[in-house]
Formats: C-alpha cells, sequence, structure tokens
C-alpha cells in the first residue's frame, strides 16, 4: 500500500554544501578550472602530480580521507563560492 503524501511538512534539505556532488564531479570542475598543474600546487599529492587523471585521483581519494578532506575544501573555495 502507498503511504498518503503529507503536504504539510516542509521538504528536507541538507546543509552540506557537499550534498549531492560526487567526487568525480568535483575533481571534473577542479581540473576544468585549475587544470593538474594547479591543483597539484595546492593540494600536494602524487596522484595530481605524477601522470594525473580522474581514474587514478579517485582511487586514491576514496582511500584517503584527509586527502579528500583537502580536495574536497579546494572544491568549496573554487568552484561553489
Amino acid at each position: 500500500m502507498d503511504e498518503p503524501v503529507n503536504d504539510n511538512k516542509p521538504a528536507h534539505r541538507s546543509n552540506d554544501p557537499l550534498h549531492g556532488v560526487t567526487l568525480e564531479r568535483m575533481l571534473n570542475s577542479l581540473v576544468d578550472r585549475l587544470g593538474w598543474d594547479e591543483m597539484a600546487r595546492r593540494v600536494k599529492i602524487a596522484c595530481f602530480i605524477h601522470h594525473p587523471s580522474i581514474s587514478s585521483s579517485l582511487k586514491f581519494l576514496r582511500k584517503t580521507p584527509s586527502a579528500r578532506e583537502k580536495v574536497e575544501q579546494l572544491y568549496l573555495r573554487c568552484c561553489r563560492g
């Protein structure tokens, strides 16, 4: 049975500015806006310096929360604000 729709309840909105933004989308936006060289200058991680690619960066950032946090902050500074 379908549940009734409650039109009186306000839609929930996340306060997280990264809500709905995938890591891949973040990387693509940063590469388009800054390029790999500038990204490597701002966030010193090997996957941005040596033979950078979206694929290798995704693999590394998914396993390294501290590096991912730096990339998220860079994204927020450069591409969202």
